[in-house]
């Protein structure tokens, strides 16, 4: 074994805190992942107890101006009225389960309070998603109608901006001054309605109720720091019993580059030559000494 005196040189400190730091990251996104997996089954749970659960009179559970709480997502309301289609908001650039392009409807259902329900009655098919009217849209049921639905929050964003009658997502803070009339905050789901339309539309499904992928990817960002940490115990080990320096032996020498052949032979070319251009001038250096010699004299 060597000296472990090595490990303080400023090269291994540099190394060793790039691979502290890796680990450190490692462990946040393993931790975040890991929250992401316990609001997740959260969730779910109160999915679950929602939907299970006995529908509620509408009065009961939403109320006007303000956004469900989370406890109340998926919670089944039911409500009594009349459906004003002149006020349809159409929801573009839906898809159904199949994947196929489409929009849902949302329509005010006016309860004997005068306060409405945005309903979403569910996805219909159309071949341009990003401009289809309320005209369009297949009528709901006339006359006093008895619906179920599934409690749902506002989305937020520039998404929500009503336009010509219709938005990308649904807001009742940002609907109601569209259809000019009060409404309860959140909006429902269609479960059921009564009597039925002529032409159902498509409803919407429930969420995805599985985990998902957190519990795994925790695992993977948590296994990724602890392996940096090894991999830096390993080649300090490496380096402390030597066998770094062997296997740093071991690797091929580097050659030197070859000359190319036709650049070789040109230079071969030119030295016989310049020795061929040297030997005519030094015989006729001498030829002139000599004529130059009887002259002399």
């Amino acid at each position: 074994m060597r000296s472990l005196r090595f490990l303080v040189s400023r090269r291994w400190i540099l190394f060793l805190l790039v691979v502290l730091l890796l680990a450190y990251l490692c462990l946040i996104l393993g931790q975040w992942q890991w929250h992401r997996l316990t609001a997740r089954k959260a969730s779910n749970a109160i999915v679950r107890t929602n939907e299970a659960a006995a529908p509620a009179p509408v009065d009961q559970v939403l109320r006007r101006g303000a956004d469900p709480p989370d406890t109340a997502e998926y919670k089944v309301v039911s409500a009594s009225g009349t459906y004003d289609p002149t006020k349809t908001v159409v929801v573009r650039y839906q898809t159904n389960d199949e994947g196929q392009p489409g929009a849902d409807a949302v329509v005010p259902l006016v309860t004997a309070s005068g306060t409405a329900l945005l309903v979403d009655r569910g996805w219909f098919s159309t071949p341009n998603q990003g401009s289809t009217a309320a005209a369009e849209v297949p009528a709901p049921p006339a006359g006093p109608v008895t619906v179920t639905g599934y409690v749902r929050q506002d989305a937020s964003g520039g998404s929500t901006q009503v336009v010509d009658s219709s938005t990308r997502a649904i807001s009742s803070s940002a609907i109601q001054p569209a259809v000019g009339l009060p409404v309860y905050g959140g909006w429902v789901d269609l479960k059921s309605e009564s009597p039925a339309a002529s032409v159902p539309l498509e409803p919407a499904g429930l969420p995805d109720l599985s985990n998902g992928p957190h519990f795994f990817y925790a695992l993977q960002w948590w296994f990724f720091g602890i392996l940096a940490l090894f991999g830096f115990g390993y080649l300090a080990w490496e380096e402390a019993t030597g066998r770094a320096d062997l296997r740093r032996a071991q690797q091929p020498a580097k050659k030197a580059p070859k000359v190319p052949v036709g650049v070789s032979s040109e230079r071969a070319g030119h030295a016989t030559i310049d020795r061929q251009q040297g030997a005519g001038d030094e015989g006729r250096s001498r030829a002139e000494q000599e004529r130059g010699g009887p002259a002399e004299l």
